[in-house]
């Protein structure tokens, strides 16, 4: 379908009163157990890592251990086809593993609560793996929860129902951005004066507060199982579908690691140039992934899969997409997805570490961006699905891409002010308003391309391909930073922001035109 979503004109009194429909409300819980785990890996271990002072260079490549997000595609379609053991038959197929995910969640999020990561090498390591497995298990309760969002409500709540999520997923964030930089500062650790105990009881405390999402797992109903395109399979068929997918994931981490020192040392043979360095680390990830792929395929080939269960696992879902737009609309959706937010993720990664070097406390960052920010992101993200509730995604969209890219610019006016907090206040209002009315618009259109066939694939598809690229360049965030500043890094990711306009210009001529 090819028409805008909601394009049907609602009052404001319905568009209001939409808001109180259980399921979006329900989505206000869900987004917040989704937004508890990503600055447990981004700001705030940030902040951990410098304290017990690890360089900056390593504290930003920290962020890759997020980039389960951005592959979670890979393992979603097992999402939607394997049924769990004893819970999918009482909790249902979305429920189950929502919990399962939550679970891990709790149990990576303790793990990494009990190793300082300053004893050394081999307790970084052990704090990598944690965090990685943090980032696997969150991306997973994100696939389950977008499917959820998308199946449980009609198209003209999906409006409503990503702004709940984008309020439930900041207010999540306040939690584990302020309320970790809080609770740390006030149990004794500073950046000056470090303490591991603070920062242990501190994520200790934030896998408390995940049982939030486990309760709200147990109360929300199941949706209505879409079962038109599915088949029955017996158990060995699915058991056999994971042991492909954990070949294949063996294949890229033994790929990756085995292959590491090579592509290390073509970066120091140019002289750890930060240009050179980032697409050696590109072409490293290519590489794993193809491995992984082809060992997949040959397994496949090889017979050790149902052949009719892979095509309907991992290639149904993606021929559908381009079956329903054409290959070239098709091509440019999925290159808007993956540039839509470069311009906000990139300098997220070292926003931190920004306002600690311009000499801003740990209070004052939690005060400002962690909570203030959060709120005024909020009221964006209900604004911008309210519009596109009321005027449309399209237009939505394209006002949210002008103001991600522009409000960069602030942060150069605060990086050439120093520690300045009347500035410091707008940077942050400024930015967090055009984020949360951004990431509405961005989620309700990334809802309307999905086929109620594939949700869970696709939309983790979407999702996935959304953080690829700017996660990857926010891991040399530091790197780009020590080289040029930062009043120059914001201008980067203010110009590389201004493609994106184009792209949604052009999407939405195609999508209106079929």
């Amino acid at each position: 379908m090819r028409l805008e979503p909601n394009s049907e004109r609602q009052s404001w009194g319905d568009s209001f009163r939409s808001v109180l429909n259980p399921r979006v409300l329900a989505m206000l819980f869900l987004g917040f157990s989704a937004g508890i785990p990503l600055l447990l890996i981004f700001s705030s271990l940030s902040l951990w890592l410098n304290e017990a002072g690890i360089e900056r260079k390593t504290v930003t490549f920290f962020s890759w251990a997020a980039l389960g997000y951005s592959f979670k595609f890979i393992w979603a379609p097992l999402i939607d086809k394997l049924p769990l053991p004893i819970l999918t038959r009482h909790m249902g197929r979305r429920r189950s593993w929502l919990l399962v995910a939550q679970l891990l969640i709790i149990l990576a999020i303790t793990l990494m609560g009990g190793i300082d990561p300053a004893r050394g090498e081999t307790a970084l390591t052990m704090m990598a793996l944690a965090a990685v497995l943090l980032g696997f298990s969150a991306a997973t309760q994100d696939i389950v929860i977008d499917a959820y969002r998308i199946e449980s409500a009609r198209p003209r709540y999906q409006g409503l129902m990503a702004a709940a999520y984008v309020a439930g997923y900041r207010i999540g964030m306040v939690v584990s951005g302020a309320g970790a930089l809080y609770l740390a500062a006030w149990l004794g650790s500073e950046k000056t004066h470090y303490d591991y105990q603070a920062w242990q009881l501190t994520y200790f405390g934030m896998a408390a507060v995940m049982l939030i999402g486990v309760t709200t797992t147990l109360l929300i109903p199941e949706p209505v199982r879409n079962t038109a395109r599915e088949h029955s399979y017996k158990t060995l068929d699915y058991l056999r579908l994971v042991f492909v997918f954990l070949c294949a994931v063996g294949a890229f981490i033994a790929t990756f690691f085995y292959t590491e020192t090579l592509f290390d040392s073509i970066t120091e043979l140019f002289g750890n140039d930060a240009t050179i360095g980032f697409i050696s680390e590109l072409v490293h990830f290519s590489l794993a992934i193809l491995v992984a792929v082809f060992i997949g395929w040959l397994l496949i080939q090889a017979g050790l899969v149902n052949n009719l269960m892979a095509r309907e696992t991992w290639i149904e879902p993606i021929a559908d997409f381009f079956m329903r737009y054409g290959v070239k609309t098709a091509l440019l959706i999925l290159l808007l997805i993956g540039l839509y937010r470069i311009s906000d993720i990139v300098p997220g990664v070292i926003s931190n570490l920004f306002y600690q070097d311009l000499g801003f406390s740990k209070p004052e960052i939690a005060t400002a961006v962690k909570t203030f920010g959060v709120i005024v992101s909020i009221a964006g993200g209900f604004l911008g699905g309210l519009i596109a509730t009321r005027y449309g995604v399209y237009r939505t969209l394209m006002i949210g891409a002008v103001l991600t890219a522009f409000t960069n610019l602030v942060f150069v006016w605060l990086a050439l002010a120093g520690h300045d907090i009347p500035v410091m206040y707008t940077a942050v209002t400024i930015d967090n308003l055009a984020a949360g009315f951004a990431s509405a618009a961005f989620v309700a259109f990334l809802s309307s391309l999905t086929s109620i066939s594939f949700t869970a694939v696709q939309y983790a598809i979407f999702s996935s391909l959304m953080t690829l690229l700017p996660k990857t360049i926010g891991g040399y965030s530091g790197t780009i930073v020590d080289n040029i500043g930062y009043p120059w890094f914001f201008i980067f990711v203010t110009l590389i922001g201004i493609p994106v306009l184009w792209l949604v210009w052009k999407v939405t001529r195609e999508l209106e035109a079929g």
